[in-house]
């Protein structure tokens, strides 16, 4: 048997009353608030990156591919380019790449009895991934599309939808401004309303058949407004983008690049996680530090006493290492149950709301990676191990003769 952790367990688990007995768990409770509070935020982070991210790839895919541009920004209305099934081919047979949808958008301004509002209508076809936009489509049902011309449908965003007073079924009429300043409209019947939570689609588009912004603008059949281009990992977006095979008057684009504001405000959180494990990591290690020097300063007579049977200086510290670690990996431990156990009561019944206008969601979400969760719990058992160092050198400047009459 090890003597060390022999003595260990009879102390940690003496139950006689006692000031240490509070201080340990005093210290396992800040333990278990640390550890849960850092998987509460990891997943928190995750889950909102993840949601808001994906609430933008199902609107615009993850790559758009147009006429060659010097600026990066977005244009209300495209340059066409020639769909060329050449091109598409070469692209369909990158791995990476899951989808490719041709689009193009256009100025318009939408009129329902005495309501107008201004947008930009957004053109896709038959190919355009419906599977990914049923999330955000509260209302109604998706285009649908025919052989014989343009789709007579819409579908408008909820805040268009309020303003201008319709609902489902409604029809109305869509005017389009050429450059020759002459106005052009189109009676569309309102079959679906969507609502994504950012402010800047949903004010802005609604969605209708690629084939009416084709002749509105006089295009051929052959012309678009560009391709969007669905990856199947979204963690290789940049690499993809760079290794696209184009025509050198065709330019690819990320949803990264192209949003940046967007993406950039996510990658504050990665900021705000960091601080809050700093900042709950130095609250644990205090804790625990505290905690293990009350304790060695208790059990000064028998540090004196197992010095003077000849115990050396490492095999006393290690009874107080094996003592320190019963308290970490308990407060670790419940820190690990409550933080999952409050992140999956979360996940299920949305208990924290938020203000969808700021935040992009309505309810606080949830995305549990346990690789991170797993690397949280042990780098904290590993810090938490090397903190315990520090206290136990006192062990080393305690003398068997002072320490059996100390008092």
């Amino acid at each position: 048997m090890n003597v060390a952790i022999y003595i260990a367990k009879r102390i940690a688990f003496n139950k006689q009353k006692s000031f240490s007995r509070f201080i340990i768990r005093l210290s396992i409770g800040a333990t278990v608030v640390s550890v849960a509070s850092m998987i509460i935020t990891l997943c928190f982070v995750n889950g909102f990156q993840e949601t808001v991210s994906n609430k933008v790839f199902s609107f615009w895919g993850h790559i758009r591919v147009q006429h060659y541009s010097f600026t990066k920004a977005l244009v209300a209305e495209e340059t066409p380019i020639f769909a060329s099934d050449t091109v598409v081919q070469i692209l369909q047979s990158n791995k990476s790449i899951k989808a490719i949808q041709p689009f193009a958008t256009k100025a318009t301004i939408l009129q329902y009895k005495n309501e107008i509002e201004g947008c930009l209508i957004k053109g896709v076809n038959k190919l355009y991934d419906t599977a990914v936009f049923k999330t955000s489509l509260q209302q109604g049902r998706f285009l649908h599309f025919n052989d014989t011309g343009f789709c007579k449908e819409v579908i408008l965003s909820a805040p268009l939808a309020k303003n201008l007073k319709a609902t489902l079924n409604d029809t109305i009429k869509v005017n389009f401004i050429q450059q020759s300043e002459t106005s052009t409209y189109r009676k569309l019947k309102v079959v679906g309303i969507y609502k994504t939570g950012i402010e800047e689609y949903d004010k802005q588009f609604i969605i209708a058949d690629l084939r009416l912004i084709q002749s509105i603008n006089n295009w051929q059949a052959n012309q678009i407004g560009g391709y969007e281009i669905l990856v199947k990992n979204v963690n290789e977006i940049d690499n993809v983008a760079k290794d696209l095979q184009l025509p050198l008057e065709w330019q690819s684009k990320t949803i990264k690049e192209l949003y940046v504001n967007i993406f950039d405000w996510l990658k504050v959180m990665d900021v705000n996680r960091d601080v809050v494990f700093v900042v709950m990591g130095i609250v644990a290690i205090i804790n625990l530090i505290t905690c293990l020097l009350i304790l060695v300063l208790e059990r000064t007579k028998m540090v004196g006493i197992l010095k003077a049977l000849g115990t050396n200086n490492w095999g006393i510290q290690q009874i107080f290492l094996y003592y320190a670690s019963i308290i970490a990996v308990t407060g670790i431990l419940i820190g690990l149950v409550l933080g999952v156990g409050a992140a999956f009561l979360q996940q299920q019944f949305g208990i924290i709301k938020l203000d969808e206008a700021n935040y992009m969601v309505s309810i606080a979400p949830i995305t549990f990676i346990w690789w991170q969760i797993f690397a949280v719990v042990f780098a904290t058992v590993i810090v938490c191990f090397v903190s315990f160092l520090i206290p136990t050198m006192l062990v080393k400047k305690i003398l068997p003769i002072k320490a059996i009459r100390f008092n």
